[in-house]
């Protein structure tokens, strides 16, 4: 009896396996991994930095730094029934065997590891989720397609909503930009009349507690036109992103209530011309820190435009290739009230910008800050040099393929402000915004080359070259950045 029970559920067992197993039409694994070498220099246009300077973030450290890290992900990607798709990314990211302090009541010689009071960081082997979603076609009725997890979100050039860039544990500290990592926890229903598309999103970015309200959600509507003539498209969008996660103080409301409309598009006028622009304007409510006594209102506006010529392209077996592109993004007037400020404010908030057109100065006020404009709590010109705000950028870039399988590409950009930055460069250690700066913010040359050695395998060298213009007063040293990485594809 007892074997007869075992035969059963063995059975059984066979049965849902051959089931599940039928009912999987394909399983894809594929991935990538990318190793970097990093030397970068004077990151807050200082210099090296030979006294202790009890003022300033980068107190007593040199600005020179090298270091390597590891982009290391695998992805697989499962048809399961007619129109029903998942796919599940794991990813690792860490630099190069980073150690920590570990106290120890021995010998450090003798300390773990024998590395002398030291331990390999816990954060450097840990794997992320970084994909894990399903996809739906013909979802209730055939031109929906509804895809439910964490996914990449990426509209138009990326403007607006594109990445939603992370490093949940932190191994990448030192250059977070190469995180790998820019997927959104959302819902995405997309309705297709080609040749019209119809996009709406839900997405949450962050809860904190989950029983309050002091989290951040972002929603939006995109629709698209694809036009017969000219390689042409149109689309335009509304984006809410509604922030409630600034800690409050007293009566004041902590939202930060974020409208986005715009419009973008693009064509191909004649075949050697490409042309390209984006608008967009911002509305809604302004908290920007605790103390903040008045909710202000918003109103912000940002442009790209662009183009690249093609001509040369066709005459010259380099294939060689012009652009030019300029953005604006809206700044808020300094009033010289370091806390607080009146009326509308008309600072551009970045949202989950994905495209960026240069390697230092388009993370300043994200991920870096400079000497003269540091980060503060609780003050409305924390950053105040800040990439994503308050700036005019001018971009001309050439590319060419001299040799077959090696590409070459070169970026020159442009920086200046819209309104002077309120300072703080001489009185940090008080409230006193006497100074202020304005006009000139540098330029960055940022040059490259990639060699395809095989399908699967490239090799890529970036020089990037910051120059401080008027605008750093106690710091103008050029800032470098000189990368090196191979990247395998499988």
């Amino acid at each position: 009896m007892k074997f007869l029970r075992v035969l059963c559920v063995l059975a059984l067992a066979l049965c849902v396996t051959a089931s599940v197993y039928a009912e999987t039409q394909s399983v894809k694994v594929s991935g990538d991994l990318t190793m970097r070498g990093l030397a970068r220099n004077n990151y807050d246009y200082r210099g090296t930095i030979t006294e202790p300077d009890v003022t300033r973030t980068n107190a007593g450290r040199e600005n020179y730094s090298s270091f390597f890290l590891t982009n290391a992900e695998v992805e697989v990607d499962a048809d399961l029934t007619d129109n029903v798709q998942t796919v599940i990314r794991l990813v690792n990211q860490r630099e190069w065997n980073v150690t920590q302090t570990k106290s120890v009541s021995m010998n450090t010689t003798m300390a773990q590891n024998g590395l002398g009071g030291l331990t390999y960081s816990p954060d450097e082997f840990q794997v992320a989720v970084d994909l894990a979603y399903v996809t739906l076609k013909e979802f209730v009725y055939s031109p929906l397609t509804l895809t439910i997890g964490r996914q990449d979100l990426w509209f138009g050039k990326g403007f607006i909503v594109g990445a939603n860039q992370q490093d949940p544990t932190g191994s990448i500290s030192d250059a977070p930009e190469y995180t790998v990592i820019n997927s959104f926890d959302s819902i995405k229903a997309i309705l297709d009349y080609d040749p019209w598309t119809i996009t709406g999103v839900y997405a949450n970015i962050r809860e904190n507690s989950v029983k309050a309200p002091d989290g951040i959600n972002l929603y939006g509507v995109n629709v698209g036109y694809k036009f017969v003539e000219y390689k042409a498209e149109g689309e335009g969008y509304w984006f809410w992103k509604n922030d409630e996660s600034i800690e409050k103080w007293g009566a004041v409301k902590n939202n930060n209530n974020i409208y986005t409309f715009g419009l973008r598009g693009s064509l191909e006028p004649i075949e050697a011309l490409y042309l390209f622009g984006e608008g967009a304007y911002q509305t809604g409510t302004y908290v920007g820190n605790r103390v903040q006594q008045n909710v202000r209102q918003r109103s912000a506006f940002a442009l790209d435009m662009g183009g690249e010529l093609r001509y040369f392209a066709d005459k010259f077996a380099w294939k060689p290739k012009f652009g030019a592109e300029y953005i604006l993004y809206s700044g808020n007037k300094p009033d010289g009230n370091p806390r607080e400020s009146n009326g509308s404010y008309t600072g551009w908030d970045m949202m989950y910008r994905g495209k960026f057109d240069s390697a230092i100065r388009e993370y300043i006020g994200r991920f870096y800050s400079s000497y003269d404009y540091q980060p503060r709590a609780d003050y409305l010109y924390s950053n105040a040099d800040a990439s994503y705000t308050n700036q005019n950028q001018v971009i001309f870039s050439a590319s060419a393929t001299p040799i077959e399988n090696l590409a070459l590409r070169a970026n020159w950009n442009l920086f200046w402000t819209m309104y002077a930055y309120e300072a703080d460069a001489e009185n940090r250690a008080n409230d006193s915004f006497t100074n202020r700066s304005g006009g000139y913010i540098g330029q960055e040359v940022d040059l490259s080359a990639t060699w395809d050695y095989t399908e699967d395998v490239s090799f890529n060298v970036l020089g990037a070259f910051f120059v401080p213009g008027d605008v750093y007063q106690n710091a103008d040293k050029t800032a470098t950045d000189v990368v090196g990485s191979v990247k395998v594809n499988f």
